[in-house]
């Protein structure tokens, strides 16, 4: 096959380097209360951009109960804790397929409206009956979800039911416990894309090269986390993106599992952060992955669209730690510290919860500081992004000098107005080894270019001591 585009490559770090140690939105894969939403099947399997959570809850209902319906943690998030946007949302609930019966169940009318108090009624289909008579939608009757997601009833004061004093209703409604890992990793069949794989159209659908990819409640699962991860490396063949990968607190019940459970998870990419465990705020418990990823896109967007910070030592803005099933987790520093040691980013309560760990999946098997290091390797993905969209309009230009010149001087002006504050630095340059002949008449231009984030400063050393001399002079006298 041909190659036809730009391209990034990378070189492994020199061993001169330290050995110890929109750019982010999220793209978010689970399930959501579609049933609720302004047109359920328009919002199965298609990425959904949202620019604020209100028109994510429009697109896709909203429902507390984050076990089943995971995608609402981060309406929730980035509604109530970060204020962030965009995110972009692939649900794969569908209604078609993940329901189940509704029996009849009869409900009291209460001032011409009656309230089913169950979760996930589908519309299509619905039935509701006054006695024997089946009362026609819209005409009789008109429907609404309150603010628990059960089905309110709304007859007409005209229409064949308004006499009624209980009504009869029946149909389907979601069953989240049939979504499968399978589905949230998705498939390509009869030409239709489902799951992660949609991850593919984010770009050339909504114009957004994809910074965080995270499946919050599924993550966990070694299948969906290492896949998740696959996409990160590549999108669209060209563009990176982090995953945020959550363990299994039912197999990590405690600090020390984490390595084991890392390990056998196969969360050991550069492209994946590993993290452990939940986030409680009340009685509300959160995926970490959801609150790492809100917070990292609040942050990146009060930091000028540039992803250098770390997201450790950050305020999350929970109420504590805990395992998926409720139970508590509190960790000191020293604890935090082990965790970190195993490559595994965590939370410590220091004037409040804090995220707690620098390095990605990769640490500690790897020392290559672009690929243990979250921020080095964030702005690797994001400067690689950046490139490839900044000089896209080049690519079957002619390939003269011109060109070459105005990539380079472009480049190195361009970079140069991110050092010193968001990185040491940065060059370009095109070397004529690099292009031979046999590559020039290829059509292909090669470009080295070195940048040099900075790492984060996770171990700050104050050597005290005892000075007796100072002592002597202010007590010694004349």
């Amino acid at each position: 096959m041909i190659n036809h585009g730009i391209y990034i490559q990378e070189e492994a770090t020199s061993l001169t380097a330290p050995v110890t140690g929109d750019c982010s939105v999220p793209v978010v894969i689970g399930t959501a209360p579609v049933n609720m939403g302004a047109d359920p099947k328009a919002a199965v399997n298609v990425p959904i951009l949202a620019n604020s959570a209100s028109e994510a809850i429009e697109a896709l209902g909203y429902s507390a109960d984050f076990k089943n319906y995971s995608l609402c943690q981060m309406m929730y998030l980035t509604s109530n804790v970060y204020q962030v946007s965009p995110v972009v949302y692939i649900n794969v609930l569908d209604p078609a397929k993940h329901n189940k019966a509704l029996a009849e169940t009869e409900v009291q009318v209460n001032d011409l409206q009656a309230v089913l108090e169950e979760e996930g009624i589908i519309l299509d289909g619905l039935t509701v009956k006054s006695g024997a008579s089946t009362l026609t939608a819209d005409t009789d009757y008109s429907v609404e979800f309150n603010e628990s997601g059960h089905l309110v009833v709304i007859l007409t004061g005209t229409g064949a039911g308004k006499s009624a004093t209980s009504l009869k209703i029946s149909g389907k409604q979601l069953d989240p416990s049939k979504v499968t890992k399978d589905d949230i990793i998705g498939s390509y069949s009869g030409g239709k894309e489902t799951g992660m794989q949609l991850i593919r159209q984010v770009y050339p659908k909504l114009g957004i090269a994809p910074g965080l990819l995270i499946a919050p409640g599924w993550s966990h699962i070694p299948e969906v986390g290492i896949a998740l991860t696959a996409k990160a490396a590549a999108i669209n063949g060209v563009f990176k993106a982090e995953a945020l990968l959550d363990l299994d607190t039912t197999k990590a019940t405690k600090y020390t599992d984490c390595k084991q459970v890392k390990e056998s998870s196969g969360f050991t990419s550069a492209f994946g952060v590993p993290m452990w465990p939940c986030d409680r705020i009340g009685e509300l418990i959160f995926a970490k992955s959801a609150v790492i990823a809100a917070r990292t896109a609040y942050q990146d967007a009060a930091n000028g669209n540039v992803p250098n910070l770390s997201p450790s030592n950050k305020l999350l803005g929970v109420t504590g730690q805990c395992l998926a099933d409720g139970t508590e987790v509190v960790l000191d520093q020293d604890q935090g510290n082990t965790v970190n040691s195993y490559g595994v980013l965590t939370a410590i309560n220091v004037n409040g919860w804090r995220s707690w760990g620098n390095y990605t999946g990769a640490y500690p098997a790897s020392s290559d500081a672009k690929d243990i290091y979250i921020s080095v390797r964030r702005m690797f993905n994001w400067h690689g992004n950046t490139f490839i969209q900044t000089y896209y309009d080049k690519v079957d230009d002619p390939m003269n000098t011109v060109l070459v010149e105005s990539v380079v001087d472009s480049e190195n002006i361009r970079c140069g107005a991110y050092a010193p504050k968001y990185w040491a630095g940065a060059s370009m340059e095109y070397r004529k080894s690099d292009n031979p002949q046999t590559s020039i008449l290829a059509g292909k231009v090669t470009f080295r270019q070195r940048i040099t984030p900075y790492t984060p400063a996770q171990e700050i050393v104050n050597v005290l001591s005892y000075d007796t001399d100072m002592l002597a002079t202010a007590l010694g006298g004349e």
